[in-house]
């Protein structure tokens, strides 16, 4: 069968192609302008060998490429399958129409080995604050063009603490804060393929900011609780000490259920973090005071009585002194002795 033929043209654009090894591509021309034409022949060529040729009876693929590729007789795109190294280079399309023209056009393919295995390698010892530094490394296999690092899904950025490698495969944190706990991820890549890996760190530190929250003073026979709180990575564990004996109690909580003026003095709780070693004390002071648990008076109800007893003291004073002037008016003959009259015969020398 014979096909017209017109002006060979270099008229069909492609962009740039990568491919990673086992994975596959498709060479497609950019916009081609005979996709409402009919097609009469199609070839394929690779340095100088024949892919395939395509007409109206079929399609004919070489045997080297068999079970590799597929076409598009819309618009005589190449899907070439299971990618090898030795497929990178420049292709080239033919393309004969039914307006009796010729169109052609050269693409370029670049086949990189896929990017495998990545494992992002650090710290097998406890991290603690301030005293703890971190190298962190992205190994992986394949061919790797760059590599990028993330830190809770965003760029980890160098600093003065922070550095990486002259490859950018390493990076390392000096003398470790708190913030530097979190995802790390690195990512190798080249051009058509990529790889992931993750690792997690946790930065010990504390126990700091130690309170004991809890009364200072309660009533006799009131049951109390005393609560130990710190601030840890990991969290802290807890002794309590009552006037400088262990009293046995060792988690935060330390509870009397029923005080008595026994329970009064010191309760220390000390916070200890196993990782970081410190120990953290913390002080409280207590007082029971005596008659509570609702047997004995208010304050308030001993105000009153007391005023009260006051109250009558002054009403019997009153009476005597009202009796006594009845009386002298009674009998004349009686006088109220002044004060200073009642001591003249008492000797003080004695």
């Amino acid at each position: 069968m014979m096909f017209p033929t017109g002006c060979l043209g270099e008229n069909l654009q492609f962009p740039e192609f990568n491919g990673a090894t086992g994975k596959s591509v498709v060479l497609a021309p950019e916009d081609p302008p005979y996709t409402s034409l009919q097609i009469y022949l199609i070839t394929w060529t690779f340095g100088g060998v024949t892919i395939l040729f395509s007409n109206a009876a079929g399609t004919s693929v070489s045997p080297d490429y068999e079970g590799r590729v597929n076409l598009d007789r819309t618009t005589a795109a190449l899907e070439l399958k299971n990618l090898r190294l030795n497929d990178s280079g420049p292709y080239r399309l033919t393309v004969t129409t039914s307006d009796l023209q010729n169109h052609a056009g050269q693409p370029s393919l670049k086949v990189y080995e896929t990017v495998s295995d990545t494992t992002l390698i650090g710290p097998q010892e406890s991290l603690i604050e301030d005293e703890s530094s971190v190298k962190l490394t992205c190994e992986g296999s394949g061919n790797i063009t760059s590599v990028e690092w993330m830190k809770n899904k965003n760029p980890l950025t160098p600093s003065n603490r922070i550095t990486y490698s002259y490859d950018n495969r390493s990076v390392l944190i000096s003398s470790v804060i708190r913030s530097d706990s979190g995802e790390y991820q690195c990512t190798l890549r080249n051009p058509a393929s990529s790889d992931t890996a993750n690792l997690r760190l946790f930065i010990n530190y504390g126990p700091e900011d130690v309170f004991i929250n809890g009364p200072n003073e309660v009533d006799s026979g009131r049951p109390v609780s005393l609560s130990c709180y710190a601030i840890s990575v990991p969290s802290a564990s807890f002794i309590w000490r009552f006037n400088g004996s262990d009293t046995g109690v060792t988690t935060n909580t330390f509870t009397i259920d029923k005080s008595d003026i026994t329970h009064s003095g010191d309760y220390i709780c000390t916070a200890h973090n196993d990782v970081t070693e410190i120990n953290v004390p913390q002080r409280h002071l207590l007082v029971v005071k005596a008659g509570g648990g609702g047997g004995g008076l208010t304050t308030g109800s001993i105000v009153g009585i007391v005023i009260g007893v006051l109250v009558a003291v002054a009403g019997i004073f009153g009476l005597i002194f009202y009796f006594i002037k009845q009386r002298q008016h009674s009998e004349p003959g009686i006088k109220i002795a002044e004060t200073s009259t009642i001591y003249e015969n008492v000797d003080f020398k004695k």
